[in-house]
């Protein structure tokens, strides 16, 4: 396991970026019943043509994948309001449903398309119906809507519709949650299909697998790809030239730049936080090292040193240290090195084996693969206290990425004898499965906020 992952840096390219045929599909797997119970009532259309997208399908989808929320099915539904003014409190608190969205959309002489949603707090609207009020601006006593926790109005072009539906997801979430939606992101990956006549692909689609685009082709291997901080470059790993060499690549405009073609390994690319240092992996001493490159001056730092093999570097979300796993200790585990003066130090003591590791953002846990009596599956140490909890049950799990706004984790595990994409709430109550419809899917990259 441990020299498929080091070994498992990226690999290499060809082609221009287009469409890929297939799309993913999320599949529920565990943790519905945990969820908190949300109202997206399916917004009126007041049109005559039908719409181009279900935008409060989308919505209810989002919400549901987070874990957080279990939308209420449309036939169990006591009403369909389309405004706050509409909706029967008692009958939506009877089924235990604390906030609930309508709207509708129409679409306006130029051909796009006006969207007005509310969010309503229906605990609040309960209790205070017909009873709040506030002074308006001309000083008169009017009934107050502080129940009404958004409302909105957008006008959309059509192909952006999907996008905005995300949109809505992320304010709902972070209203209801008091933490940053993550629905309009990407997930990179890595997609092997033996009968293609270029079996490695590298696509992007948005975190939900739709929009799916093939960003590289190749004969040869390709795994591991890593997101810049701003959204618009992958780095990555190509055997093109005979070797293992780390490009970068912009994803809009197909340009492509190689960073480093050192003597044996170069792999395992990681954008610091602000984007100006990659750090990486090299074998050009005899073992595997980290190093840190600028990329402005191309200035090559070691980090590591010794006879070990030392290798998946993550960056600390500070940016002033790195996590790493290293097998100095005799089995791969994950240590941490501060980047000012190279002290370091072991994070991870439980299970035979921990690698992979990637910090979250709020720098609070640290998600790693840990190695037990039960296989490779992921886990969460807490930093302060130590404490891990084990996050999942599926076969070979590996490869995790964390959302960035730490509340899910996207990693590649077996299923039907083959690698599939899986979701995992960072608290491990709700799981996913992603599949992919045409080949084996590994090695998953979450982007950052977009």
């Amino acid at each position: 396991m441990f020299k498929r992952l080091i070994l498992g840096c990226l690999l290499v390219v060809t082609s221009s970026v287009q469409f890929a045929n297939a799309a993913l599909e999320l599949v529920i797997t565990d943790g519905i019943n945990s969820a908190r119970p949300i109202a997206i009532v399916p917004f009126k259309w007041e049109g005559a043509n039908r719409l181009p997208q279900d935008v409060s399908g989308v919505i209810a989808s989002d919400l549901q994948r987070s874990g957080k929320f279990s939308p209420i099915p449309t036939n169990k539904m006591p009403q369909t309001p389309y405004t706050e003014s509409d909706v029967k409190f008692d009958a939506w608190s009877g089924l235990g449903v604390d906030a609930l969205l309508t709207g509708s959309i129409s679409q306006n002489a130029e051909g796009n398309y006006v969207i007005r949603y509310q969010l309503v707090d229906v605990v609040r609207g309960q209790l205070t119906q017909g009873q709040s009020r506030a002074l308006s601006a001309d000083g008169n006593l009017v009934e107050s809507k502080d129940h009404v926790l958004l409302n909105k109005v957008a006008t959309v072009p059509a192909q952006r519709m999907r996008e905005y539906a995300h949109r809505i997801s992320d304010l709902v979430y972070e209203e209801l949650t008091g933490e940053r939606g993550a629905f309009l992101t990407r997930i990179a990956y890595v997609v092997v299909n033996d009968k293609d006549d270029y079996p490695y692909q590298l696509r992007v689609a948005d975190y939900d697998g739709y929009n799916e685009r093939l960003v590289l082709r190749s004969k040869q291997p390709l795994m591991s790809p890593s997101w810049s901080p701003d959204g618009k470059t992958l780095a990555y790993v190509s055997f093109q030239n005979g070797q293992a060499e780390i490009f970068m690549m912009n994803i809009y405009t197909g340009k492509r730049e190689k960073l480093t073609s050192y003597p044996r390994h170069n792999g395992a690319p990681k954008f610091s936080p602000d984007g100006k240092t990659m750090a990486l992996v090299l074998s050009k001493t005899g073992t595997l090292q980290v190093y840190t490159l600028d990329l402005a001056t191309r200035k090559l730092t070691q980090v590591t040193h010794g006879r070990s093999n030392n290798t998946e570097p993550f960056w600390n979300p500070n940016g002033q240290s790195l996590i790493f796993t290293s097998d100095r200790g005799g089995k791969p585990q994950i240590y941490q090195v501060n980047l000012a003066d190279g002290s370091t130090k072991r994070l991870t003591w439980q299970g035979s084996q921990n690698l992979g590791g990637q910090i979250t953002p709020d720098g609070r846990f640290l998600v790693m693969v840990n190695r037990s009596n039960s296989g490779f599956n992921l886990a969460k140490q807490d930093l302060e206290t130590g404490s891990v909890q084990i996050l999942t049950k599926t076969l070979l799990d590996e490869s995790p990425s964390i959302a960035p706004n730490g509340g899910m984790v996207v990693y590649s595990s077996i299923y039907n004898k083959t690698n599939v994409l899986s979701m995992v709430s960072i608290d491990g109550r709700f799981k996913a499965r992603l599949p992919a419809t045409n080949g084996r899917v590994r090695a998953p990259a979450w982007s950052p906020f977009l």
